[in-house]
């Protein structure tokens, strides 16, 4: 192995112990948010818009949303001009300000005008050669930096092993961004009704030197005529501002525990009327019914949640082993575990002790009607307290 690939070997380690220890924080505090390209870096180009012009204008807005909205998050831009940011610049901002979350903005492009839709990528191993497509266009901003050989350690953009050689580096953050990218595509897919592409995995220099979960959103396709006229529109702008707003509180809630039932829903975004979108809509299913307790109809129940995943897996993984009744519900995009049933909260509050034990450090109670999750307020109202 050449003496520069035993450094960067070497910095990647020390990032990754770094990142064991920060990936702990259980708060978002902290958003950094990252408009794509700027400058005379003009990022794709559509028939009557700049994908740089777009994202800045997204950005700004989801920046008062935020502070208008979230008296406790503080947000800060990577660019809130029309200027070019050097992309190890903007993942410096992010971890000079211990950014608890960092989101980048843009728009996609396909020299064919048919691909539309939004998608969210985070960090990880390149999942097809389309994905990888995208992560190159992306990373060959740093070709426009002069001394890009020297802040990426020799990082060839157009190279494929270079691209999924700096994937490593985000593994600790990749449940939570996966979390938050899940939040976004369903705010996409079921409040707007946009087109679903998906949460897909890729290697963006943007994301890589960033110490903190992340997510880089394609709002559309500029190279679409339905898709561009949409994000240059008010309105589109809008709402996409708002869904990427909504993604963010719920979260924020979930990741500090708060009660996403107590989340004012001050505003429903209008659906959008965009030709084809219905023929790649897909519905959230109903949470599975796993439950096989046998739960009497309209008795709160109390049960110990010890888990949440991106993804679904089965109730009967040996890490579930020693737990009771253990049962899945699905909230948004999130898989959600528990074990036991308890009629009274004194019974669940002592099984969560023993579930501690056992290694979920992280476990807490939650009520339940009809295997439907509901907030502590009316669990204490349906019990007569």
């Amino acid at each position: 192995m050449s003496e520069k690939r035993k450094c960067l070997s070497f910095r990647i380690l020390c990032f990754l112990l770094l990142a064991g220890l920060m990936v702990q924080a259980q708060k978002v505090n902290t958003v950094v948010i990252d408009a794509g390209h700027g400058g005379h870096d003009t990022g794709a180009l559509g028939k009557h818009s700049r994908e740089k012009d777009i994202t800045l204008s997204i950005v700004l807005k989801l920046r008062d949303e935020i502070r208008n909205n979230m008296e406790d998050v503080k947000v800060i831009l990577t660019r809130d001009k029309d200027e070019f940011i050097e992309l190890y610049r903007r993942a410096k901002i992010a971890n000079e300000n211990k950014a608890d979350l960092f989101i980048s903005i843009h728009c996609n492009a396909n020299p064919s005008s048919s691909p539309y839709g939004t998608e969210t990528y985070v960090m990880g191993l390149h999942k097809s050669n389309a994905n990888l497509a995208v992560a190159k266009a992306e990373n060959a901003a740093i070709l426009l930096e002069d001394d890009y050989v020297e802040q990426y350690d020799g990082f060839d953009p157009n190279s494929v092993e270079g691209n999924i050689f700096f994937t490593m580096m985000q593994n600790s953050f990749l449940d939570k961004s996966l979390d938050f990218a899940g939040r976004l595509q369903h705010q996409f897919r079921d409040k707007l009704k946009l087109a679903d592409r998906g949460v897909k995995q890729a290697g963006f220099l943007v994301l890589y030197k960033t110490a903190m979960p992340g997510v880089l959103v394609e709002t559309g396709f500029i190279s679409n005529a339905n898709d561009e006229k949409y994000l240059l529109s008010e309105k589109g702008q809008d709402q996409i501002t708002k869904a990427i707003f909504r993604a963010l509180r719920e979260y924020k809630y979930t990741i500090e525990k708060r009660d996403l039932s107590t989340i004012p829903d001050k505003y429903e975004p209008e659906t959008v009327d965009l030709q084809n979108t219905e023929a790649q809509q897909e519905k959230v299913l109903d949470p599975p019914a796993y439950n096989t307790s046998g739960s009497e109809n309209n008795k709160v129940q109390y049960k110990v949640q010890f888990a949440s995943y991106p993804s679904e897996k089965p109730v009967s993984l040996p890490e579930f082993s020693g737990l009771k009744e253990v049962w899945m519900y699905r909230q948004d995009a999130t898989f959600k575990y528990t074990a036991g049933n308890f009629k009274t909260l004194k019974e669940a509050t002592d099984y969560r002790v023993e579930v501690v034990r056992l290694g979920f450090k992280d476990a807490f109670v939650v009520p339940f009607l009809n295997d439907k999750r509901i907030s502590p307020q009316e669990a204490k109202r349906l019990a007569g307290n």
